[in-house]
């Protein structure tokens, strides 16, 4: 059964409008299932193929001889060369869109090439896992604790009976012997797995490179190249606390969170039902959970600036600004909350009357205070609103 996602209608519309569309993100994410289903009529190669990819990159004239627009490029990232060769041939007819679809899994080394070559004439997207309003939508009945520990990536919901610890065994696995090994020398592998999983149990957490660095016994700079790699392929993300000059005793350090949780659970030893509920992880892996669904819509409608909050007596794990606007949010893994803890102190320090929500296992929306609402994680996207 295709899950519909939340992007189509805006990477249509797009295709529909400029010559050139990029759409990157993480592998597994359904890129390419997404631009073959919604484009049928459009041809198809696969830079994934040495010999594909060879040719894209020292003869790219010949290459598009032989694949003729309108095209899909899947794995653009493989032949940065052919970017440039594309920049001539949508130059020879800018009014023709939709000429060609590129997708890559390397989001910050596409861009870039995007940047240099295509400046202009392309639209660029990002696609990551499945939300959790993508799966109601479809009718997957995925209790929210079982989307947590299962994960974001499309298979694992097309395929119910795919086992999800064998499918993040051969992530990592993948991922490291691939794109790893294309974007970084390490000395030892195993040394790199060990710091992806010294990571996962530091989502939701402040990003402490020193910390990471004497845990897995590499030097902090290492780390920092190491952290690199992994926000540029869309392992994780960076999210930037929110602070003023004016305000001088805010933390101004990043949180680390993993951008799938399936994933993170995985890294973090969690695969059974058991060992989510039993561990005192769990907090930080809801966290990141709702993290990942406000961020998943912002990618597509980004209204907000989405940060954290954070100083010596105050916290909030979310802060969305807008405009001089405001709006915090913590996550809590409870089911059911009757205090709103440190969230109104913080919601009373930024202008006007700014509302706030708590997001929890609850099923249905109730207030806990006059001024703070709890909310299910389904319910993200009115939260930005």
């Amino acid at each position: 059964m295709w899950i519909a996602r939340l992007i189509e209608k805006q990477l249509k519309e797009n295709v529909e409008t400029r010559p050139v569309v990029v759409l990157s993100g993480a592998r597994q994410t359904g890129k390419t299932t997404l631009v073959r289903r919604l484009f049928p009529k459009y041809n198809y190669v696969s830079l994934d193929l040495p010999s594909e990819a060879a040719q894209a990159e020292s003869a790219p004239r010949t290459f598009l001889a032989r694949h003729k627009a309108p095209l899909i490029v899947d794995e653009i990232q493989y032949a940065p060369a052919l970017l440039r060769h594309l920049k001539i041939v949508v130059d020879q007819d800018r009014q023709i869109n939709g000429q060609f679809i590129l997708t890559g899994s390397q989001p910050f080394e596409l861009m870039a090439g995007v940047a240099e070559s295509l400046a202009g004439r392309a639209a660029v997207m990002q696609l990551e896992g499945l939300s959790f309003q993508e799966l109601t939508a479809a009718k997957k009945a995925v209790p929210v604790d079982t989307y947590i520990l299962r994960g974001s990536y499309p298979e694992l919901y097309e395929k119910p009976t795919l086992n999800a610890t064998s499918f993040h065994q051969s992530y990592v696995a993948t991922y490291l012997e691939r794109d790893l090994r294309s974007q970084l020398q390490v000395g030892s592998l195993r040394d790199f797995e060990r710091f992806l999983r010294v990571c996962a149990l530091r989502t939701s957490q402040m990003l402490n490179k020193a910390e990471l660095a004497r845990d897995v016994g590499i030097s902090p700079s290492t780390a920092g190249e190491w952290l690199s790699v992994l926000e540029r392929s869309g392992i994780i993300a960076l999210l930037e606390p929110w602070f003023s000059n004016a305000t001088k005793s805010l933390v101004k350090s990043p949180k680390l969170h993993f951008l799938d949780t399936g994933l993170c659970a995985f890294l973090m030893g969690m695969t059974t039902m058991d060992d989510l509920y039993g561990s005192p992880l769990a907090d930080a892996l809801w966290e990141t959970a709702v993290f990942c669904e406000l961020r998943r819509h912002l990618t597509i409608h980004p209204s907000w600036q989405l940060y954290y909050w954070r100083d010596r007596s105050k916290e909030a794990d979310f802060l969305l600004h807008k405009a001089g606007r405001f709006k915090v949010a913590d996550a809590k893994w409870s089911e059911h909350l009757t205090n709103a803890g440190k969230l109104e102190k913080v919601r009373i320090e930024l202008p006007g009357n700014t509302p706030a929500a708590l997001f929890c296992r609850t099923n249905n929306s109730y207030s806990v205070t006059p001024n703070i609402q709890a909310m299910p994680i389904m319910e993200a996207p009115l939260f930005l609103q």
